[in-house]
């Protein structure tokens, strides 16, 4: 947001406690790049006291000690961004030399962190228009690290680069699936996957921006999704929890948008469908330990984002 100032420690204890008047919520603290700031062991505190606070990182600032910082500070979850197997194409894609050992490095910490059995450790992956064939290896890299795996298609609405976009050839979803049968550790949902082929060709519709998630940036703005930032309806300092509610809700833009097919709509979209909540419900209930590392025989699980 320019030169704006970014939110406080305080400012996000204040901003966390109105937000529990909607309930608990899973709050994921992104970026850019969410460690550098010096403060986020203490973030992640503030927004513990009334929700679950999710981090997504790059994994370039990451060391052991604050791993564990941030784990003990309360953290449901971490996602690391990595989206090949090897380095070479992931620096070259990233554009840093070094961020595919960095990105590995942070898994490991994070895995090695956990203080408590449901706190979780994802390598996420974004499907892209050369990575098809890294997915099977990257979820046994993850697998390897006690880690879980998930996966997302690339959205253009960004950066309107068409071009990295997995071409549209409808097999896509059916070999996600197939992945997802055979490996305990690969945790997108089964309802999520199924609809990559639709994603990659058209979109898929009915979103629920605004309903089942929304977006709140560096200055307490509030919009129904990430991708409309720059249209916010709301603020979560100046406007009542009530108020928000209602203005996301009045808000139909959304519903009529297909342009991205990102974990953070389709995965809880997922828990809408009676199909898509019977697939989380083991990982909701039971699967709360290190992914097993072996190929998968038995049911499959999912996550609620």
């Amino acid at each position: 947001m320019g030169d704006a100032p970014e939110l406080s420690v305080a400012d996000f204890r204040a901003g966390s406690e109105k937000l529990s008047q909607l309930g608990a919520l899973l709050v994921s603290l992104a970026g850019g790049e969410p460690l550098i700031r010096p403060d986020i062991v203490d973030i992640v505190a503030a927004i513990g006291e009334w929700h679950f606070p999710f981090l997504t990182s790059n994994g370039w600032f990451s060391t052991p000690e604050l791993a564990r910082d941030i784990f003990d500070a309360g953290a449901w979850g971490v996602s690391i961004s990595l989206d090949y197997a090897e380095a070479e194409p992931h620096d070259r894609r990233r554009g840093m030399p070094g961020a595919f050992a960095r990105a590995l490095r942070a898994v490991e910490h994070f895995s090695a962190a956990r203080r408590y059995q449901w706190q979780r450790v994802n390598w996420m992956a974004v499907l892209m228009e050369d990575n098809l064939e890294h997915i099977e290896p990257m979820i046994k890299l993850a697998a390897e690290r006690g880690a879980y795996f998930m996966v997302q298609p690339y959205g253009a609405r960004k950066t309107g680069a068409t071009r990295f976009i997995h071409a549209n050839d409808g097999t896509v979803s059916a070999y996600l699936l197939e992945l997802r049968r055979k490996y305990t550790n690969f945790l997108s949902n089964p309802y999520f996957l199924a609809r990559f082929d639709a994603a990659l060709n058209g979109g898929v519709g009915g979103c629920r921006a605004g309903r089942g998630f929304f977006s709140i940036d560096s200055t307490g703005d509030v919009a129904v999704c990430v991708e409309e930032r720059a249209r916010p309806v709301a603020n979560l300092y100046r406007d009542s929890a009530q108020e928000i509610v209602r203005r996301m809700r009045a808000d139909t833009m959304a519903r009529n948008c297909t342009a991205c097919w990102y974990n953070c709509r389709g995965e809880i979209e997922s828990l809408y469908d009676p199909w898509g909540l019977v697939q989380s419900l083991p990982t909701l209930l039971f699967d709360r330990g290190r992914p097993p590392m072996a190929p998968r025989t038995g049911a499959a699980v999912g996550e609620r984002v």
